[in-house]
């Protein structure tokens, strides 16, 4: 598909859905979905994968499915909320093969809501469901989700329009939960709420999940009309506000994260940066952070206890980096970032070659007192993501000394255990 292709199309600068489709060969042949995206703005996202540096920006991956594609075909949504919830869906139904992050079941998020006379709803791994207690209370799944941040800003619009218990309230507990006491229980923990009532605030969470918005609007106008033919008039103005909120949905926030995660191909824009601490040479450990949408994700972190036999830093890097991508099971970066000059450069564009991964490679270049002094990279990277290039370098360095620190404190020995926030591998 060419840029030409995409001017024929009528797209509104609105919050939507967009398929990349290849026709068939013949009319017995059926159109192929190749990539689901969602956008704030349909027309400035379909219009960037168009741009001069799509292959630099949004890699060889994308490139090839926009050259396959023959056409786009949009979805507009009333908001970027929807639009996030409506992309999960036809993702889930088609499968495109270009949608390679997102059908993975085990790193992303869920929302289940629990099988209890209060269900509560809460977020779980897709990973930890088997083992999680709320996945045998289950009532209702929906997921996985890619982008936790992105998720969780989704819930809290969700949250705002119709109130729900979480994991933090008991029902009869002597004092209100703190989310009661900010309007976001509606009161399950006081006894202000009946099972009933709470029942139907679950069952239009469910259908808002499931794109049935005008369903709820329906139902919502004959609830508040009967509260206020049996003059049940604050019961009918918290409908009212419901439906205000809910036809105004306020989702500047999670635009500007929908925006920012779209920027690649697979989704949230992924930088790692690595970085090791030793002592004269001993105790040497290496860590990883990670950037998602801009923000540190710690729950990605890792770290990494180096062999006694590396002796030097560019001998760390690369074991560091060749016992990372022996973990397929998490999911590539768009950019890596290493600390160190061209040496350190050059040896992770390396090792990233010899295992077949076209990801690029950028190093901050530290002066006399281990600041930041330049940036080396492919330009457009480095233009783009200077900002948070750094940021990740520097969380880089802080959590390598941090681990340092720990492991210099507990001796040579250190515990292969989970952490809160960080595996040693």
């Amino acid at each position: 598909m060419k840029l030409k292709d995409l001017k024929n199309l009528d797209l509104p600068a609105i919050p939507g859905v967009y398929l990349f489709i290849k026709k068939g060969a013949s009319s017995r042949e059926k159109e192929e979905i190749l990539y689901i995206g969602k956008a704030a703005s349909l027309t400035d996202r379909l219009r960037s994968y168009f741009n001069d540096d799509v292959l630099h920006s949004r890699g060889l991956h994308i490139s090839n499915m926009v050259t396959l594609a023959d056409t786009v075909r949009i979805l507009p949504t009333d908001s970027a909320l929807e639009a996030l919830l409506l992309e999960h869906r036809l993702i889930k139904r088609h499968q495109p093969r270009f949608n390679t992050r997102e059908k993975d079941d085990k790193s992303f998020n869920c929302v289940v809501i629990t099988k209890e006379a209060f269900p509560r709803i809460v977020l779980v791994r897709g990973r930890d469901l088997a083992h999680s207690p709320e996945w045998k209370k289950r009532k209702y799944v929906f997921g996985p989700f890619p982008g936790g941040l992105l998720l969780r800003e989704a819930m809290k619009l969700i949250r705002r329009i119709f109130p729900y218990r979480d994991s933090s309230c008991t029902p009869g507990q002597v004092k209100p939960c703190f989310n009661r006491q900010i309007g976001l229980c509606p009161g399950v923990c006081t006894g202000e709420i009946d099972e009933k009532e709470y029942g139907r605030i679950i069952q239009n969470i469910k259908r808002f999940f499931e794109g049935k918005k005008s369903e709820i609007l329906r139902l919502l106008e004959q609830e508040m009309k009967a509260y206020a033919k049996e003059e049940e008039f604050e019961k009918a103005d918290t409908i009212k506000r419901r439906i205000f909120a809910l036809t105004h949905i306020k989702d500047i926030a999670l635009i500007k994260d929908t925006d920012r995660m779209s920027v690649s191909d697979k989704g949230a824009f992924r930088i790692e940066a690595y970085d090791l601490a030793h002592l004269s040479g001993t105790s040497r450990v290496g860590v990883m952070t990670v950037l998602e949408e801009g923000r540190p994700n710690k729950s990605e972190y890792r770290k990494f206890k180096l062999k006694k036999n590396v002796v030097d830093d560019i001998g760390g890097l690369v074991e560091m980096l060749a016992r990372r991508f022996r973990h397929p099971e998490w999911r590539f970066p768009e950019l890596v970032v290493v600390d160190g000059s061209v040496a350190q450069k050059n040896a992770a564009e390396k090792i990233l070659r010899e295992l077949g991964l076209p990801i690029p490679v950028a190093a901050v270049v530290k002066n006399v007192r281990h600041k930041p002094e330049r940036v080396l990279g492919p330009k457009v990277v480095v233009d783009n993501r200077g900002g948070e290039i750094l940021l990740a370098n520097a969380e880089a360095h802080r959590f390598a000394i941090n681990y340092h620190r720990e492991m210099r404190g507990r001796g040579t020995k250190v515990r292969k255990t989970k952490t809160r926030s960080t595996n040693i591998f």
